[in-house]
């Protein structure tokens, strides 16, 4: 089957995903080191670069919150029943068969039904988590009138079990995300489409892209690729 590079991913929405992912990494890398999983960089340094990714990792999110609802992104992530079922049973079976995706990709849809909720369970409930837990944690004692204080309401001992669960859910999404980067066409291809923005979508036989878009989607699909182009100039 033929294919077509489509302009699916906007240059401040591949920068945001590098970056975080960056930063989780970083997260990561040090927080285990802080539980003392492994030593590397030592205690002080990992609790050191481990506040700074995560403060940089709430700026960005601040960002990408805002971007989300300007251009209108957020709305990727409402929730379908449909091929529901047909996306799980290709990632169980299907995949290791090489039968044909259910569901297709195109600008106004880049995520399949599964991963529309993932991701936004990810950003409804992990993120959250972590980032509320983390800055129980991080600001639990404080200084004020010349001595420290304590956020008296706060069980230090569940924030940490809860970051620490946050965190183990975050690894196992990240095993997840990786291993699904190379069930694209080609190994590489879903790789390349998040540093070129350009992603190979399949063309039927008559030549339209892979889902069959109506006019009037193709329309508003053209429309908002022209509105991208104009802005990244």
């Amino acid at each position: 089957m033929a294919h077509k590079k489509v302009y699916i991913y906007r240059l401040f929405e591949r920068i945001w995903h590098w970056t975080q992912a960056l930063l989780i990494f970083a997260l990561i890398f040090t927080g285990f080191e802080i539980h003392s999983s492994y030593t590397a960089i030592g205690f002080e340094n990992a609790v050191r670069y481990h506040n700074v990714a995560a403060i940089s990792l709430i700026i960005l999110i601040i960002f990408a919150i805002f971007w989300h609802f300007t251009t209108d992104e957020w709305k990727q992530y409402i929730p379908t029943t449909k091929n529901l079922k047909a996306q799980i049973n290709y990632y169980i079976t299907g995949i290791f068969k090489n039968a044909p995706h259910p569901t297709r990709k195109t600008l106004l849809s880049k995520l399949n039904p599964l991963q529309r909720l993932v991701y936004l369970a990810l950003k409804l409930f992990m993120i959250p988590l972590m980032v509320i837990t983390g800055l129980l944690y991080l600001f639990y004692r404080y200084p004020a009138k010349g001595r420290i204080e304590s956020l008296e309401w706060v069980n230090l001992e569940v924030v940490a079990l809860l970051h620490t669960l946050g965190a183990f859910m975050l690894v196992a999404f990240v095993i997840a995300h990786v291993y699904l980067i190379t069930t694209g066409h080609t190994l590489s291809s879903n790789l390349k489409a998040m540093i070129t923005g350009y992603e190979e979508l399949e063309e039927d036989a008559d030549g339209e892209d892979q889902h069959g878009t109506e006019p009037e989607q193709k329309r508003e699909t053209t429309h908002i690729e022209q509105q991208i182009n104009d802005t990244e100039k």
